[in-house]
């Protein structure tokens, strides 16, 4: 089970929505190029930081990570498109998903840090090759050169699991999602607290696999990154991680990378913090 912990809580523990925390936490909205209203929170004083979260992830997943960073930064978590308290507006592109990330960036007083997991750095990466106002940017482990099936475009695979999600049937696009990734599925997972938050998102999942694509690294579109730019992976991450961050980082000028012995997809968020800490100060 140790994958679906990295999809739902790469950063952090999950909430339910009745918690005395979270009702403290005032939640803002901001709006979208197309009308889409792109739901965060602000926490902390100084620069501003915009966690980006990856597949099957909310804003609520960066619970733990925030409040390491929150002395140092003014951190954004957000809720892509689709997902918690935002709306959504179809169809998806991507594009669509940089433009949010231009709008919150617009709301955090018009340039931001940026930190992304998985699927998220690569929404950072390519919404900084685009010359959205990010003024650094940390990417860990964009999900590139990651294992195809070779009898199935990456198109096919996404059209699949959005079929599931348009029969209504969230977890069985879960569990597709699930072994798409190599990892093992068992029937306990359905029975486990997170598994209602995975269904939660379920839906976003082909959002993710349009950003991913069939994972090879667009090195020309990266390439334009003229902005100072970390890679980061871990030690104990399957070989396509440290993989992928060299690709990136033979695209984009200057950036420099860096390797947490131990850690793997699920980068503690007491590893990363640090990291993220020196990188952005």
């Amino acid at each position: 089970m140790k994958f679906v912990r990295i999809l739902i809580d790469p950063h952090s523990r999950l909430q339910t929505s009745g918690t005395e925390e979270q009702e403290l936490q005032m939640i803002e909205h901001q709006t979208s190029a197309d009308g889409t209203k792109i739901a965060f929170e602000r926490t902390g004083e100084g620069p501003a930081l915009i966690i980006i979260g990856g597949a099957l992830n909310s804003r609520r997943s960066a619970d733990m990570l925030v409040p390491l960073l929150a002395p140092h930064f003014t951190v954004y978590a957000y809720d892509r498109r689709g997902r918690g308290d935002s709306t959504d507006t179809p169809p998806y592109s991507s594009d669509r998903e940089i433009e949010d990330l231009t709008a919150l960036i617009d709301a955090a007083g018009g340039s931001a840090y940026t930190y992304g997991h998985s699927s998220g750095a690569i929404l950072a990466l390519e919404a900084a090759a685009t010359g959205a106002p990010i003024s650094k940017l940390a990417a860990y482990e964009p999900p590139y050169l990651t294992t195809q099936a070779p009898h199935e475009p990456w198109e096919a695979f996404r059209d699949r699991v959005q079929a599931a999600v348009d029969a209504g049937d969230r977890g069985a696009a879960v569990e597709l999602f699930i072994r798409h990734t190599g990892s093992d599925f068992d029937e306990g997972m359905t029975s486990m607290p997170w598994w209602p938050a995975l269904l939660g998102v379920a839906h976003t999942l082909p959002y993710d696999l349009t950003l991913t694509r069939d994972g090879s690294v667009p090195a020309d579109k990266l390439s334009a990154i003229q902005i100072p730019t970390l890679g980061i992976y871990g030690g104990a991450s399957p070989s396509w991680a440290g993989a992928a961050i060299n690709a990136v980082a033979a695209a984009v000028p200057g950036m420099k990378q860096e390797k947490l012995d131990g850690q793997n997809h699920a980068v503690a968020n007491e590893a990363v913090a640090p990291v993220l800490i020196n990188f952005f100060s």
